[in-house]
C-alpha cells in the first residue's frame, strides 16, 4: 500500500509518500515566513492554497509514481490553525474522491511519535514533544496516547519565537537563539514554572524582556531562557518516564532539534539507565510524510472514514484518539 499524507496545521505545508515498510519516497515542504511578525493564520492558509497542488505533482514526481497509484490519502486533522487545517482537509479530500481511494484524518501530534518509532529503534517510548504550538509528554497507556504533562499557555517553541521578534531576532527564532546561547555568560533568574506534570511559558517570556530592558545581553538572555525551559521539560519527561515505567525517550517536534536540549534529555537518560532517541531532522518538524505513515497504520489497523468525518478539529487532543494499531 501507499499512502500519501498532507500537512498543514500551521506554517507549513507538506506532502510525504510512504510504503507500507515505512519507506519515506517522497517528503515535500514549503513554509510559510511571514514578512514580519508571527503567522497571520489566513495568510499561512492562502500560502497553503497555493503551493499544495505544485508540491503534490512534486512529491509524486520524487517517489516516481503516478497519482493513480496511491492507494490511500490522509490529512492533518488538527490540532492546529483553523484556516490552515481546513486548505489541507479540501485538498485531501478533492485528491481522493478524483482518484478513488479511502482518505484517513491523523492526529498532527501522534503523527510526530508514529514516525518516530517507525524510523528509529524507539518501541515503546514517553514522547518529549515540543514545537510552536505544542509542548507534550504523552505516552501509551490502557489503549491511548495519554498526556503525562503539557504546556498550560504557550507551546515552547512559540515562547522562544515570540522572544526572538522582541530582541531583534526576526521570525523563526529557535535556531538563533541556540546559537547566540553558546556566547551566555550569566544564568539569570527567570520562573522555573512546573505546575504538577505541567509547565507555563508567557511568564518566562515576560521576565526575560523585562531582564532585556534593564540591560541583560542578549547572549545572557537567550541562554538563561534555554536552561530554564529545557530544565523543565527535561524534568517532566523524566517524571513521566518514572511513571509509566518506561526506559525509552522519543524526541518530536521543532524545538527538539535542538542541540542543547538533546544533551540534557540524553544525560537524564542515561542517569536513569534509559535510551535517547531523536528521528532526522526533516521528520522532527512538521512534514507529509509523518501523516502518510500514520494514517497508513491507522488504515491498516481498520480504521475507515467516511468524507462527512473528516472535518478538521483545531483542538483535536492527543488522548481523544482510540489506538487501535497497537497492543
Amino acid at each position: 500500500m501507499i499512502a500519501l499524507g498532507l500537512e498543514g496545521t500551521a506554517h507549513t505545508i507538506g506532502v510525504g509518500i510512504v510504503d507500507d515498510d515505512a519507506n519515506i519516497l517522497a517528503n515535500e515542504a514549503k513554509m510559510y515566513k511571514p514578512e514580519k511578525g508571527g503567522i497571520h493564520p489566513r495568510e499561512a492558509a492562502n500560502h497553503h492554497a497555493e503551493n499544495v497542488a505544485p508540491l503534490i505533482g512534486r512529491a509524486l514526481e520524487t517517489a516516481g509514481i503516478k497519482a493513480e497509484e496511491v492507494d490511500l490519502v490522509t490529512f492533518s486533522q488538527g490540532p492546529g490553525l483553523g484556516p490552515c487545517l481546513r486548505t489541507v482537509a479540501t485538498a485531501a479530500r478533492a485528491l481522493s474522491l478524483s482518484i478513488g481511494v479511502p482518505i484517513v484524518g491523523v492526529n498532527h501530534c501522534i503523527a510526530h511519535l508514529e514516525i518516530g518509532v517507525a524510523k528509529t529503534p524507539a518501541k515503546d517510548p514517553v514522547l518529549l514533544y515540543a514545537s510552536g504550538g505544542n509542548t507534550q509528554v504523552i505516552a501509551f497507556a490502557n489503549g491511548r496516547y495519554r498526556i503525562f504533562g503539557e504546556t498550560l499557555d504557550i507551546g515552547v517553541g512559540n515562547m522562544l519565537d515570540k522572544l526572538g521578534r522582541e530582541i531583534g531576532l526576526g521570525y523563526y527564532a529557535g535556531p538563533r537563539i541556540e546559537t547566540i546561547a553558546k556566547e551566555g555568560k550569566r544564568l539569570l533568574e527567570l520562573p522555573y514554572s512546573v505546575k504538577g506534570m505541567d509547565m507555563a511559558f508567557s511568564g518566562i517570556l515576560t521576565a526575560a524582556l523585562n531582564l532585556r530592558a534593564d540591560g541583560a545581553s542578549v547572549e545572557d538572555i537567550c541562554h538563561s531562557v534555554q536552561e530554564t525551559c529545557f530544565a523543565m521539560l527535561t524534568e517532566v519527561t523524566e517524571r513521566a518516564m518514572a511513571h509509566v515505567e518506561k526506559d525509552e525517550v522519543l524526541l518530536g517536534g521543532g524545538v527538539v532539534q535542538n542541540k542543547r536540549l538533546q544533551q540534557m534529555v540524553a544525560r537524564m537518560a542515561e542517569e536513569r539507565g534509559a535510551s535517547m532517541f531523536v528521528p532526522e531532522g526533516k521528520l522532527c518538524i512538521d512534514n507529509g510524510a509523518m501523516i502518510a505513515w500514520t494514517g497508513l497504520v491507522m488504515h491498516r489497523s481498520g480504521i475507515r472514514m467516511g468524507i462527512e468525518e473528516t472535518h478538521v478539529r483545531q483542538r483535536f487532543r492527543t488522548d481523544d484518539v482510540d489506538v487501535t494499531w497497537r497492543s
